[in-house]
């Protein structure tokens, strides 16, 4: 196991996160973790570098009380980068949080859903009535 620095200058970044996460993430801090700059947010039960083996237990057993089953921790980075898109964050933006230099890495995450298609003609309705407020939008044009 190596420690140094990400594999891209775009992993070298600072991501907001929304405040019920961070409520979680403090919690987990203040329980798990030293004090000391360098310390390791997730450790194993020696307070140790968490090891890929002890992970992989600990993410069984979480599956398992969730009543989960075929996820993958990575799935997750899939899961927030499709909440920051569905909260209408732009490819650059979706790339800077996820660390991507390239369109091509960051659409790997983006994901289609015919729910969505509702809510952008949902949206783009909006934006008609708007900016065109004195008109009748539900005419049928006769």
């Amino acid at each position: 196991m190596t420690i140094g620095p990400p594999k891209s200058a775009g992993g070298l970044r600072t991501v907001t996160l929304p405040e019920v996460v961070n409520v979680e993430v403090r919690a987990h801090l203040a329980k798990h973790t030293g004090s000391d700059e360098e310390a390791f947010v997730f450790v194993g039960a020696k307070g140790a570098m968490l090891r890929r083996p002890t992970f992989s237990r600990t993410w069984a057993k979480a599956l398992k009380a969730a009543g989960l089953s075929g996820f993958h921790f990575h799935d997750l980075r899939h899961t927030g980068n499709k909440f920051a898109s569905q909260s209408g964050a732009t490819l650059r933006e979706l790339m800077n949080r996820m660390g991507h230099s390239t369109t091509r890495a960051a659409l790997i995450y983006l994901h289609a859903e015919g729910e969505r298609d509702r809510a952008i003609a949902d949206s783009m309705g909006k934006l008609v009535a708007e900016t065109f407020p004195t008109e009748d939008h539900n005419a049928s044009g006769t």
